[in-house]
C-alpha cells in the first residue's frame, strides 16, 4: 500500500488576537447581546428557565473571582464532574477566565476512577454536581490530599452535610462579589492575560487499551477544531442546540461550548437523562450531537413503537419506508428523482416521515451529528430516508474532527472527507494520521506516549483505514484490533459489530477470531426492552434477562439477524457461531469505556469459557460470573449459555483449548 494524503481545498483563517481564547469570545458575545438575547435554557421542574448573555456574564464573573479569592492561581487544574447544566458552562468559563485548566470526568465514573483523574491531572479543586458526586468524593477524601475544596452546584440532599471541605456554588460566587468590589477590573484583566496557547482543558482518552491519558488541549486547538466543522455549516445566531453528550467528551466541548461562544448558538439543557427525548421534542433543535449508541437507541425505539402501533400506521410505515430509502439512495448517487418519485415521497412525508421527525424532536434539525464509536451505514440510511441528514464525524480526543460527511457529499460506508484546515494521510501500513491546528500538544506527564503518536506534525491515530476512489476515508478498526485468521484472511471486528447493532434486538456485539481461532464468532447482548416486548407479543414467558437470553426462540431471532448481516460480508468475515450473554456489557465492570467502547481484553478474559466453547464444538457452557450491582455489592450469576451455529458448521474444525482470543 502506498501512502496517500487527503487535503481540503479550503483552509481556516488565523485566530484574531482579540478573540483567541474562549473567555475573549465570551466577552465579545456579552458586549454584543447583553441582556437582550437568550444565551441558554435549563429545564427545571418542567419549566424552561432562560438565561441571557448578561445573566451568564454575572455568574462567570463572580465565580471566576471567587476562585481567585480562594487562592487558586493561573495554570491550576480544576476537575469538574456533573451533568450538562448552565453551572457547568459557567464554572468552566470562569476557570478559563482566570487562566486555569478544566478537567472533565464522566458522571458515572467510580470513586477510584475519579481519584485517578484528580491525582494524575494534579487538580487542586473539584466542582461537583450533586449529592451523588459529593458522596463519591467524600469516600476518597483521604486519598485526595491536593484537593482544597469540593464545590457543588445542586444542594438537594446536602443541607445536613457539615464538612469544611465542601462549599456551595453560591458561596464561591459571594466570595467573588466581595473580591470584585475591591478589584473591579480584575475579571477583564485576567481574560486579557489569556493566550491562545494556554491549556483550556485536559480531556482524558477512552482508555480502551490501558489507563486513560490526559490530552492537553489549548484554546487554539478548541477554536480551530470548531472552525473546521463550522465552516461547512450554516449556523445562525439563535440556533438551538441541545447539550446532552457529556462535557467530559471532547466533541461536546468543540460543537457545544465553542459553537455557543463563537456563533451565539443557544444551548438547551434537558431536565434529566430520563426526560431528554421529551425535552428535545419541545426544543426541536437545529443542531444535535449524539454518540452513535444514542442514535442506535433512537432507531430501535422507532422500530419497536411501529411494531406495537395500530394496523394502519404499521402499513403506512411498511409502504413508505422503501420510498424513503430509494430517495436516500438517489441522493447518495446524486441522481435527480422523477416527478412520480417526488410525489410518492411527499405523500410519505405527510403520512409517516414528518410525524416521526416531530416525535423524535427533529422537525427543525439542520445538522445532526454522530460521533464516538462507528455507526452502521444502515443507521445513517434510516435517518436519511426520513429526510434527516445524519452526518458521521470521525475524530479523536487528540485532534477533534478528522473527517466528516459533507451535507451534499455523503458516501455510506465511509467517514467522509477532511474538513477545511485538516490533512489526512494513510500510511503504507494502513494507519490513519492527521495534521491540523487542532492537534493536541501532548499527553500530560507522559512524554514517551506523546512521542509515539506525534511525529513531524502528524498525529498517528492508531486507526486502520483506506482512501476510496472518491476521496473518502473508510474507517476499518483500531490497528491493534484488526484480526488475521489462520488462512491469513483479515477482518475488522468493528466493521461487523456496527452493522449487527442496527438490529432493534441487539444492544452490543463483540466478534472474535484470530490465527488460533480460525473463523469468526460473536458474543451478543440483547436490547432487553425491545426483545422482551417481542417475546410478550408472542406469548413467550420469561422471568429475567438471564432467562430470556437463553430461550430458543430468542436464539432463532438473533440467528436471523446474523444471517442477514452475513450476506453482505466476505466469506472469511462471516459469523459462524454466536452466544447470547445473560447480561449487557457494563462500563462499571470495566467491560466498556465511559464513551461506551468495548474493552476487548477484559471481555475476552471474562467470557473466555464461552469463547473457547464456541471453538471446542460445545453446544452449551456452564458459567459462574461475578456481577457488580449499582450499589457496589457483588454477586454470582450461575447459568448455562447456549452456543448456536449459523448455517452449515460441519466443516468447522474442533479445536483444543486455545490460548488467546486475539
Amino acid at each position: 500500500m502506498t501512502e496517500r494524503i487527503l487535503t481540503s481545498a479550503q483552509d481556516v483563517q488565523p485566530l484574531d488576537p482579540q478573540l483567541d481564547t474562549l473567555p475573549k469570545q465570551f466577552l465579545a458575545r456579552v458586549r454584543e447581546y447583553g441582556g437582550n438575547k437568550v444565551a441558554m435554557r435549563k429545564k427545571r421542574y418542567g419549566i424552561w428557565m432562560q438565561f441571557t448573555w448578561q445573566d451568564s456574564f454575572q455568574h462567570v464573573h463572580d465565580f471566576c473571582l471567587g476562585l481567585i479569592s480562594l487562592g487558586l492561581q493561573r495554570g491550576d487544574k480544576i476537575l469538574i464532574i456533573g451533568d450538562n447544566d448552565p453551572e457547568y458552562y459557567w464554572a468552566e468559563l470562569a476557570a478559563h477566565s482566570a487562566g486555569m485548566t478544566t478537567v472533565g470526568a464522566f458522571t458515572d465514573a467510580a470513586p477510584k476512577e475519579i481519584q485517578y483523574i484528580a491525582t494524575n491531572s494534579d487538580s487542586v479543586l473539584v466542582i461537583a454536581h450533586d449529592q451523588e458526586q459529593v458522596d463519591k468524593l467524600l469516600e476518597i477524601q483521604t486519598e485526595l490530599p491536593n484537593i482544597r475544596y469540593v464545590v457543588y452546584w445542586d444542594n438537594r440532599g446536602l443541607f445536613n452535610y457539615d464538612d469544611p471541605w465542601l462549599m456551595s456554588f453560591e458561596d464561591v460566587e459571594e466570595l467573588g462579589r466581595q473580591y470584585g468590589r475591591q478589584n473591579p477590573s480584575a475579571f477583564e484583566e485576567n481574560i486579557r492575560l489569556g493566550s491562545s496557547e494556554d491549556y483550556a482543558i485536559f480531556s482524558y482518552t477512552s482508555g480502551t487499551t490501558g489507563l486513560p491519558k490526559a490530552a492537553m488541549i489549548t484554546h487554539a486547538n478548541l477554536l480551530f477544531g470548531n472552525q473546521h466543522v463550522a465552516l461547512i455549516q450554516s449556523l445562525q445566531p439563535g440556533d438551538d442546540h441541545v447539550s446532552f453528550s457529556p462535557m467530559a467528551w471532547i466533541a461536546e466541548q468543540g460543537l457545544g461550548l465553542a459553537n455557543h461562544l463563537v456563533y451565539s448558538v443557544v444551548v438547551n439543557f434537558p431536565e434529566k437523562p430520563e426526560t431528554v427525548q421529551h425535552d428535545i421534542r419541545e426544543i426541536a433543535p437545529h443542531t444535535l450531537l449524539f454518540a452513535s449508541r444514542l442514535w442506535e437507541s433512537l432507531v430501535s425505539m422507532v422500530q419497536a413503537r411501529m411494531a406495537d402501533s395500530n394496523w394502519l400506521n404499521r402499513k403506512l410505515y411498511e409502504w413508505f419506508m422503501p420510498v424513503g430509502y430509494r430517495m436516500a439512495e438517489m441522493a447518495e448517487r446524486k441522481v435527480q428523482p422523477g416527478a412520480w418519485q417526488r410525489f410518492l415521497y411527499w405523500m410519505g412525508d405527510m403520512a409517516v416521515f414528518a410525524p416521526l421527525r416531530d416525535k423524535m424532536g427533529l422537525r427543525r434539525i439542520r445538522f445532526a451529528y454522530t460521533s464516538g464509536a462507528a455507526v452502521s451505514p444502515e443507521i445513517i440510511r434510516f435517518f436519511r430516508a426520513l429526510n434527516i441528514q445524519l452526518l458521521q464525524l470521525y475524530g479523536s480526543t487528540e485532534c477533534q474532527t478528522h473527517t466528516l460527511h459533507y451535507v451534499n457529499d455523503v458516501q455510506l460506508g465511509t467517514v467522509g472527507k477532511p474538513p477545511p484546515g485538516v490533512q489526512i494521510k494513510v500510511t503504507e501500513q494502513g494507519e490513519v494520521a492527521v495534521k491540523s491546528r487542532s492537534v493536541f500538544v501532548g499527553y500530560y506527564k507522559a512524554p514517551e506516549k506523546t512521542a509515539e503518536v506525534l511525529r513531524d506534525g502528524w498525529f498517528y491515530t492508531g486507526d486502520a483505514g483506506y482512501i476510496d476512489d472518491n476521496g473518502h476515508l473508510v474507517y476499518l478498526d483500531r490497528m491493534s484490533d484488526m484480526r488475521e485468521l489462520s488462512d491469513t484472511e483479515k477482518f475488522s471486528p468493528q466493521f461487523i459489530e456496527v452493522r449487527l447493532k442496527f438490529s432493534q434486538y441487539i444492544q452490543d456485539v463483540m466478534t472474535i477470531g484470530s490465527r488460533e481461532m480460525p473463523y469468526v464468532t460473536a458474543l451478543v447482548t440483547l436490547n432487553f426492552d425491545n426483545t422482551a416486548r417481542w417475546a410478550e407479543k408472542r406469548g413467550l414467558s420469561f422471568t429475567t434477562m438471564v432467562d430470556l437470553s437463553q430461550k430458543p426462540p430468542v436464539y432463532d431471532l438473533i440467528e436471523k439477524e446474523v444471517e442477514n448481516i452475513n450476506k453482505s460480508l466476505p466469506p472469511a468475515s462471516r459469523i459462524r457461531k454466536f452466544a447470547i450473554l445473560y447480561k449487557t456489557f457494563d462500563a462499571d465492570e470495566s467491560e466498556l469505556t465511559r464513551t461506551r467502547k468495548l474493552r476487548r481484553r477484559t471481555l475476552e478474559e471474562r467470557y473466555g469459557d464461552i469463547i473457547h466453547g464456541m471453538y471446542e464444538g460445545k453446544d452449551k457452557v456452564q458459567v459462574q460470573a461475578e456481577v457488580t450491582y449499582q450499589d457496589g455489592r457483588k454477586g454470582i450469576t450461575e447459568t448455562e449459555v447456549s452456543i448456536r451455529g449459523v448455517g452449515d458448521v460441519s466443516d468447522l474444525p474442533v479445536l483444543k483449548r486455545v490460548t488467546s482470543a486475539g
